[in-house]
């Protein structure tokens, strides 16, 4: 049986995107993955143009509201922005909780090639984040954590 995972970040328009598409392609046949905001509002187009380099298309994304996931059983949730850590809401069920925060591609300014460089790093972290963290397989559906990175 697969491991449920909900990411969440304020909009759901980058950080919980990369990391909902990097974690369905990394480890597929153990984790079934969804992505939430609790403010939802817009993919962020910078997003979608560098995950667009690495062969993902979100172009046709949507984001969602964690409402949506409060009815569904959901084994861990994962904040990757501070502002969704605090207002995160109680998932019944739920295993764990676990925080690691990135910065924000919507706080990012100057040029468009500017803002591509720090869309970059941040999608290159999170990547990193997932593949280290999710192939050690710490997530185990029998055992509650929480842990704030």
């Amino acid at each position: 049986m697969k491991i449920r995972v909900l990411f969440i970040c304020t909009h759901n328009s980058a950080r919980s995107q990369m990391a909902e598409a990097f974690l369905k392609d990394k480890y597929p046949e153990r984790y079934e993955v969804y992505s939430a905001g609790t403010k939802p509002s817009r993919i962020n187009p910078y997003v979608v143009k560098v995950m667009a380099e690495l062969g993902f298309d979100l172009s046709n994304n949507k984001t969602k509201s964690v409402n949506e996931f409060l009815d569904k059983k959901i084994d861990f949730v994962i904040t990757v922005c501070n502002s969704a850590k605090e207002t995160c809401p109680f998932f019944p069920g739920a295993k764990g909780y676990i925080h690691h925060g990135f910065p924000d591609p919507s706080r990012f300014t100057g040029s468009e090639s500017e803002i591509l460089v720090q869309v970059r790093e941040v999608r290159d972290e999170i990547k990193n984040w997932i593949q280290e963290y999710f192939s050690e397989n710490k997530l185990a559906p029998n055992k509650f954590i929480t842990i704030n990175v």
